[in-house]
Formats: C-alpha cells, structure tokens, sequence
C-alpha cells in the first residue's frame, strides 16, 4: 500500500504554522519585557541592607541581605531600587559554614535603597569589590570580627570574578574565594575524629569544586598553581603512625609538584615539606630496621633542603630548609621524642 506522506503532514504542518504564528504574536506583545529582563543589571552589595516590600522605610521589612550578594535590577523608583535578591538562613548557627549559596535560603523580590551598590557599569567596580573582600576577610580574622565576616569576604570575591569576569583581579579574587572555603572546610575536617585516620580516603576531604575552576579559567596563572598545590591537602595521611608509608608517599607527592611547577609560588614550601618528610624518615627507617633506607632519606633530605635554599635564597622557607639541613648534617632527630 502506497503512502501519500505529502497529504498526510499537511494536517499538521499547518497547525505548527499557525502556532508559531501566536507565539511570535505574543513575543511582539510582551517584547519590550523580554528586552528589559535579558539586559537585567547584575549587582551586589558592599554593606549589609534591609528590604521591603514597597520603597518606603516604614513598609515591612522582609529581611536583611548580606553583603556580597548578587541583586538582579528589576525596577526603579527614586532613591529606591527593585530587586530580586538571596536572603541567608536567619537561624543557621554560623553563617561562616554556609558555604554553597543554593543552600543559604530563599530568592525574595522587595525594594532596598539604591546606595553601597556596585554594577558591572560602576566605574571601577571590581577593584571596590576586591577591596571590601579584603576588609571582610581582615575582619575574619579579628578575635571579635563582625559574625560571618568570612561569607561576605568569599561572596565578594566571587561576585569579582561574576561581574567582571574580565577585570585583572579576577583570577585573585576566584582563587581567595576558593581558598577561604578551603579553609573553612580544612578546620571542620580538623575538628572530627576521622582526621586522625592514618588513610586519607578513610576522611571527608575538602570541597575541590572552587580550586578547580580557578585551575580550569585561569590555567596559566600563579592562582591556578596555587590551587593545585591546595589539593595535595586531601591527599595527606592523618597520622602516620609512625610508618614509613605516609611519610615516603608525601614526600614523592611534594617534590613532584616542585618539579612540575617550579614557578609557583608555593613550590618553596613544597620542596621544604619534601625534604622535612625525608628527614622525618630516617628515626622512622630506623625503627623499622632498614639502616640502607635511612642513609638514602638522609641524602635526599640533604639534597632537596640544599636545592631549596640555592633556588629560593629569598623565601622563609629556604631559610627554614636552612635549618634543616643543619639539624640532618649534625644527625639531630627531627622526628620523635628523642632526646640526645
């Protein structure tokens, strides 16, 4: 049997040509809208403000909104501004900890005065905003900062790297945002008892999420060196417990990223946890009754602490490879309680 397939799409071709007839009639209709929500301003604060729900200071007041939020531009009126913003859990223990924002709380729409704003149209914006990251993260670090000062300090940066994406500051700025998390997560691994386990798979790591963007944005900067030097972090043992295993096994991790990445700015460090691991090895060959392998640590600690200090006179860290290398050639433990 013979199908006219022509006859048989014709039925529907038409009703998909008329439909498309009124979606395109209604685009015309709401399209100056469509305009003005696709070149929507995107914002966010550099002080903390409360919203409303009419731009009148004794309208209700429906919360606050913390600085380095993103604020969506909806509308203007005066002095006040329409916007559709992020509010924070009121109730969370410690804003410090609340680090993914789809987890902070709710998106509101209300009015908020229109002043402690920046813009992407705001001259010079991103260095405004870098700077108040700077002073949210100072403030963290006071005995008696301002509560979640640390939030706002990794939301500012990060609002840097959204706003002006390509601002000289971008990439700093992503990698202090990631770092800050870093931190914050570092401390809450520290503080639970799987922190001990000699295993590093045997212990929640930190969140790798933000180091590998600044990695993956910027893979030729200093940041992106920075950022994978972090990540050696989640792969350290708890505890050695007295094994040669960890210790051996971090060492090769250090000086493989010394190697690869001679030009970070954390390669002094990394060649100085390197050859501080070899020197640890040789009490711990000892104890395990391998006299071959503690000379070799020994060498390679004399070695690794030499080409520290000759390739990084200028770091504190050569000058801390400096001692080292004293206490290895004098045969002073640098592992364990002895005590000559």
């Amino acid at each position: 049997m013979h199908l006219n397939l022509h006859a048989t799409l014709e039925p529907e071709t038409d009703k998909l040509v008329k439909l498309m007839k009124r979606l395109l009639f209604l685009v015309w209709l709401v399209g100056p809208g469509i305009t003005l929500l696709f070149a929507a301003d995107r914002g966010t604060l550099v002080r903390d403000a409360i919203i409303y729900l009419a731009p009148d200071t004794s309208s209700n007041k429906l919360g606050q909104v913390e600085r380095g939020r993103e604020l969506i531009l909806l509308d203007k009126s005066r002095n006040w501004l329409h916007v559709e913003a992020m509010l924070g859990l009121s109730h969370n223990p410690d804003p410090a900890f609340v680090l993914e924002e789809e987890d902070e709380g709710k998106t509101i729409s209300g009015w908020i005065l229109d002043s402690g704003i920046v813009w992407a149209s705001t001259p010079s914006g991103d260095r405004i905003l870098f700077g108040a990251a700077v002073d949210s993260e100072d403030e963290a670090s006071l005995r008696h900062g301002r509560r979640g000062a640390a939030q706002d300090a990794l939301r500012l940066y990060k609002r840097v790297y959204d706003i002006f994406p390509s601002s000289g500051l971008a990439a700093e700025a992503l990698y202090r945002a990631a770092d800050i998390k870093w931190q914050i997560d570092k401390a809450d691994m520290q503080s639970r008892p799987s922190a001990r386990e000699k295993e590093a798979y045997l212990r929640q790591g930190m969140d790798e999420e933000g180091m590998r963007l600044v990695m993956k944005k910027f893979p030729d900067s200093k940041w992106a060196q920075l950022a994978a030097f972090h990540l050696l972090d989640n792969k350290l043992c708890g505890d050695w417990q007295g094994s040669s295993k960890c210790p051996d096994k971090e060492a090769e991790m250090y000086e493989k990223y010394a190697k690869e990445h001679p030009e970070s700015p954390a390669a002094p460090e990394a060649l100085y946890n390197a050859a501080s691991r070899r020197a640890a090895l040789i009490e711990i060959y000892k104890t395990e009754e391998q006299s071959k392998k503690s000379e070799q640590a020994k060498n390679q600690a004399i070695s690794l602490a030499q080409h520290l200090v000759s390739q990084y006179p200028q770091s504190d860290w050569s000058s801390r490879g400096q001692t080292l290398l004293f206490l290895v050639q004098q045969g002073v433990p640098t592992y364990g309680n002895s005590v000559q």
